[in-house]
C-alpha cells in the first residue's frame, strides 16, 4: 500500500490510500499503458475535475503524447486532460459517474486528432481575462485600480475578481459602488483583527489601517480542461510603527472550467495564507471578513433577486446563519430570466457549515442591494498562528435560468468528497 496525495480541483490536498496495483515498462497488446480506477463512495452524477499525481513510477510508461480514455459498455470515450503547472507532474481531467460508482480510465499510445484547447488567457491593461473560446468568464484585476476623480485615494486596489460574466455574457459583478467604495467584486479582506493588540482592519480602506494588494503570479494556466492563475497576495498593516508590514502572504489559486451544460460554469476559489509575523495575528469575530465576499451588480434589488440556502433560508432569514450551500439569483440583463451563482463552501473549511452575511432587504437605505459572504469569523474568533499555513476552499456555479435545490445538493456533493484513485495492474 502506498500513500498519495490526490487533489480535486482547488480543494485542500486529500491524503488516500491508493492501491498501486499496476505494472507498465511497455503498453500491453491493446496499447494501454497505464489504468487507474475511480470509485465514488456514492455515484454523483455531476461532473468534476480531479488530478492525478504521476510519480516517477507511472511516468516510465506515459508520455504527453498519449491520450486518455474512458472505458465504458457502451465503447471507450477519449477524454481531454491537462497537465497542471505548479502540482508536479499531475493531470487533470474531468470525471463523472453516470454509469456506476466505478470508472476506469486508461492511457494509450493510439493515435488520437490533438484535444482542443478552449481555455486561453490574455492580459489586457492590467487586467487578466480567462477565456472559453472567445468568451471571457472572469477578469483579475493585477494592477492598481484607482477610485474615480473626487474620491479618496485610499480606496484605491488590485488583487480583486472583476468582471465575473454569465454564460450569455451577463455582468454579474460590481466595484467601487458610491454606497461602498471599498466593495470590489470577488475579493476577501480581513475586517476586524489585532496584531500584537493593535487593531487592523483590510476591509474598510477609508480608514487607512491596511489593505490587499497583488505582489506577482506564480503560475497562469489554460487548456483543454480549465484556466486559471496562482496569485500572490500581500496583507499590508498600514499601523505598524517601523511602517507598512506584510502582515499575511497569500496564495489566491483560481480555476475556471466548465461542464457539459451549455448556461453554466464553474470558479474554484482557493485561498491559501500565513503570518510572517512573530507573535502571528488574531482574527476577530465579525459579521464581515475573510472568506469569499461577492458584491453583485447594481440592477438588483430587494425586488428582483432571491436567495435559498442548503438549510432553506430565504433572503429574509438567511443572514448570520450557516450553510453548506447557498443560491443568489435574479433577473437577468434583458428582463426575461433569471440568472445567478451557487456558493459552495468545502468541509474543510473553518467553521463549516460557513456562517453567512446577507445583506438585509432593507440595505442601503431600503433598495435592497445584493452582497453575499461566507464569514468563516463571524461567531467565533480566528487566532493565525506564526508561520502556519490555512487554507479556504469555495466553488463557484454560475448559471443561466434556474438552479434547484436538489442540483445544488448534488453539485456540493460533487465539490465536497472526493473519490478514491486505485492504479491497476495491467
Amino acid at each position: 500500500m502506498i500513500k498519495f496525495t490526490l487533489f480535486v480541483s482547488n480543494m485542500k490536498p486529500y491524503h488516500l490510500i491508493l492501491l498501486l496495483l499496476f505494472s507498465c515498462a511497455t503498453p500491453n497488446k491493446n496499447n494501454e499503458c497505464l489504468c487507474f480506477e475511480v470509485n465514488d463512495s456514492n455515484t454523483i452524477r455531476r461532473e468534476r475535475p480531479i488530478s492525478i499525481p504521476m510519480d516517477a513510477e507511472h511516468q516510465s510508461c506515459w508520455t504527453k503524447e498519449m491520450v486518455l480514455i474512458k472505458k465504458s459498455e457502451k465503447g471507450n470515450q477519449v477524454i481531454p486532460y491537462q497537465l497542471n503547472l505548479g502540482e508536479k507532474s499531475a493531470i487533470s481531467f474531468q470525471h463523472s459517474s453516470n454509469e456506476g460508482t466505478k470508472t476506469t480510465y486508461c492511457f494509450t499510445d493510439q493515435k488520437e486528432p490533438m484535444a482542443s484547447t478552449p481555455f486561453q488567457y490574455q492580459k489586457e491593461e492590467g487586467n487578466l481575462k480567462i477565456m472559453h473560446g472567445d468568451q471571457s468568464l472572469i477578469q483579475y484585476r493585477y494592477e492598481m485600480k484607482f477610485p474615480p476623480e473626487g474620491v479618496d485615494p485610499l480606496y484605491k486596489k488590485s488583487g480583486y475578481i472583476h468582471p465575473v460574466l454569465s454564460p450569455k455574457g451577463d455582468t454579474l459583478t460590481r466595484i467601487q459602488a458610491p454606497d461602498h467604495y471599498h466593495h470590489y467584486g470577488i475579493w476577501g479582506p480581513w475586517t476586524r483583527t489585532k496584531v500584537d493588540s493593535v487593531g487592523v482592519d483590510f476591509w474598510n480602506l477609508k480608514d487607512g489601517q491596511g489593505t490587499v494588494l497583488f505582489k506577482d503570479f506564480n503560475t497562469i494556466e489554460s487548456g483543454a480542461v480549465y484556466g486559471g492563475f496562482s496569485a500572490h497576495q500581500e496583507h499590508i498593516n498600514f499601523t505598524s510603527k517601523q511602517g507598512p508590514q506584510i502582515a499575511l502572504n497569500e496564495n489566491l489559486k483560481v480555476k475556471v472550467w466548465k461542464n457539459n451544460n451549455p448556461d453554466q460554469y464553474f470558479i474554484d476559489y482557493s485561498s491559501q495564507f500565513s503570518s510572517p509575523l512573530e507573535n502571528g495575528m488574531l482574527f476577530e469575530a465579525y459579521r464581515y471578513g475573510g472568506g469569499l465576499g461577492f458584491r453583485f451588480k447594481e440592477q438588483w434589488d430587494k425586488d428582483n433577486c432571491k436567495v435559498l440556502t442548503s438549510e432553506g433560508k430565504d433572503r429574509v432569514a438567511a443572514d448570520g446563519t450557516s450553510a453548506k450551500w447557498c443560491i443568489v439569483s435574479g433577473v437577468n440583463a434583458q428582463g426575461n430570466g433569471s440568472v445567478g451563482v451557487l456558493f459552495m463552501s468545502h468541509p474543510n473549511n473553518q467553521s463549516h457549515p460557513e456562517p453567512m452575511r446577507v445583506w438585509p432587504l432593507d440595505a442601503n437605505k431600503g433598495r435592497g442591494d445584493m452582497f453575499f459572504e461566507f464569514c468563516p469569523i463571524r461567531h467565533k474568533e480566528w487566532k493565525i498562528e506564526p508561520q502556519k499555513f490555512y487554507e479556504l476552499n469555495y466553488r463557484m456555479l454560475v448559471f443561466e435560468g434556474i438552479m434547484t435545490p436538489e442540483e445544488a445538493e448534488e453539485h456540493w456533493k460533487a465539490f465536497a468528497f472526493p473519490p478514491e484513485i486505485n492504479f491497476l495492474k495491467k
